[in-house]
């Protein structure tokens, strides 16, 4: 029997017009599968049928038949789903149940009775196949958000399940720790584990997938091997947006395929620095953890940012980059240095959204943040909800929104009032491709104001596209890495996918056809 067999599935939420899902038909026994689509387009929905909180928690009507790990979904209690199916959601905060680490990893285990022996050699084989084992003693309030991300899969991991379900995995990890949790899902995969992965970067994901799901409209196309349907995602990774533009069949995957077909390509001139007053100062800043002994977040910085300049913080997980933002904002005061700010107001957005989200509406979000900004232009504020896409939701709750509309919502709320200084940490977690290039878009008219952004991303290719200049914090350290030509090509730790090729190359896809 195929781990997942669902036929004709057809679900409506409860008052709304249009289905999730329309006549969905698919059969999964194996393998690693990626699934894509725009914010909206049913991901969700569907990988939430796998494990029955469609339809049993988040109701509606449902018609079909869907089948998971043996069982049938549409009659079997969750709790009986959970056993064979484990899932990790886009926000993994919100399925954490122990106070540490391990007590979290084991926290199913403990449920189902397993015996101490096993539970302990599976919490250990899970902490290490996720990355964590370091992680193993410390408590999960005090993680990063990549962190987090990585105790969620081992939480999941853990159980052993016939299916993984994996919603935006990689969407706060940094580069190298995405690219573990890809060899981690292949891995499964190749163990005999069913693995589903919802994903808006695909980079990492796509030359290693067996198949490939597009979703539109809560209609399913696929699966199918990716190079079949990489043309149909509506954000396509680099190589597959160079390949579709000069008409290359098969569609590249890897960087590797683009490699043998560019000829004639060169390094680029860095631009030209532009000397501009300074909007933000750090001099001789250190941070330290709370505690007696606690351990050096920042030391001994010096980094400013310039009137209508754009940075992008880059580094590992846990590296410092929201400290830095934190003590930019002065919601953290520096153990030693000074922190200078000009202009009266600073916003900050931080990773997760719905800690600033609490008004009845996206509207009244906005309101909430005019009201407090007396320079604040209201005709900005319905620009921000235009160019972000929310206008059709400004009268919708903060959290009936999808992720990726929550973390818009959160934008457009702390940018409506045209701040001096801007500071945003991961700011396209759960955004599909049209959100980010609207907020790449947003981000340019607030530097064009006058506005100083700081913008914490994994995301190359978003920093490739925005950034004036790029700052690495990693280790307690801030190091200045030029450009993006510089600091995102070769061999850098942060190269996209095109930057990879050459050492002061193209980093952008339109970049690379220019040079070609």
């Amino acid at each position: 029997m195929a781990t997942v067999e669902i036929r004709g599935l057809t679900h409506r939420y409860a008052g709304t017009a249009s289905a999730a899902l329309r006549h969905v038909d698919l059969v999964l026994d194996g393998g690693l599968t990626v699934l894509a689509g725009s914010s909206g387009s049913g991901k969700s929905t569907l990988l939430r049928v796998f494990n029955g909180l469609v339809p049993h928690f988040h109701g509606g009507r449902i018609s079909g038949h869907a089948t998971v790990a043996g069982s049938d979904v549409l009659h079997t209690p969750t709790r009986r789903l959970a056993r064979g199916v484990s899932f990790v959601f886009q926000d993994p905060e919100t399925q954490f149940m122990g106070g540490s680490v391990e007590r979290e990893v084991a926290f199913a285990l403990e449920n189902l009775c397993v015996p101490r022996g096993e539970m302990i050699d599976r919490v250990d084989h899970a902490l290490d196949a996720a990355g964590a084992t370091h992680l193993r003693r410390r408590a999960v309030a005090a993680l990063s958000g990549g962190e987090r991300q990585r105790v969620a899969v081992a939480a999941a991991l853990a159980m052993q399940p016939a299916l993984l379900v994996l919603d935006e995995p990689t969407s706060q990890l940094d580069a190298a720790a995405a690219a573990s949790l890809v060899v981690l899902a292949r891995r499964s995969a190749d163990e005999g584990t069913t693995v589903v992965v919802a994903e808006h970067r695909l980079e990492h994901l796509l030359g290693v997938a067996d198949s490939l799901m597009v979703l539109d409209h809560g209609e399913l196309d696929g699966p199918a091997p990716p190079s079949h349907l990489a043309g149909r995602l509506a954000a396509p990774p680099q190589v597959v947006r160079l390949g579709m533009s000069a008409a290359w069949l098969p569609l590249p995957l890897r960087t590797e395929e683009v490699r043998a077909r560019l000829r004639g390509l060169r390094p680029l001139p860095a631009p030209a620095p532009r000397l501009r007053d300074a909007a933000w100062t750090l001099s001789g800043v250190s941070v330290t953890a709370a505690g007696p002994r606690g351990a050096p977040l920042l030391e001994s910085v010096d980094v400013a940012g310039g009137v209508g300049e754009v940075i992008v913080l880059m580094g590992p997980n846990g590296g410092g980059k929201t400290t830095l933002l934190r003590v930019i904002a002065g919601l953290l005061p520096p153990l030693t240095g000074t922190v200078e700010r000009s202009g009266e107001r600073c916003a900050y957005l931080p990773q997760n959204p719905m800690a600033m989200l609490h008004r009845p509406t996206v509207r009244d979000e906005l309101e909430l943040t005019l009201r407090h900004v007396r320079s604040a232009d209201r005709a900005v504020a319905a620009e921000l909800l235009a160019r972000l896409g929310l206008t059709s939701h400004a009268e919708r709750s903060p959290r009936d929104l999808s992720s990726g509309e929550r973390q818009r919502a959160a934008i457009a709320a702390v940018l409506c009032g045209s701040p001096a200084v801007a500071l945003l940490d991961e700011p396209t977690r759960g955004m599909d491709g049209d959100s980010r290039a609207a907020l790449c878009g947003v981000v340019r008219r607030l530097a064009a104001r006058g506005t100083s952004v700081v913008l914490a991303t994994h995301d190359p290719e978003l920093a490739a596209d925005v950034a004036d200049r790029v700052l690495e914090v990693a280790f307690g350290a801030v190091r200045e890495l030029g450009p993006p030509r510089r600091a995102l090509s070769g061999s850098s730790p942060y190269a996209t996918q095109l930057g990879g090729l050459l050492e002061l190359g193209p980093v952008t896809v339109e970049e690379a056809l220019a040079c070609v």
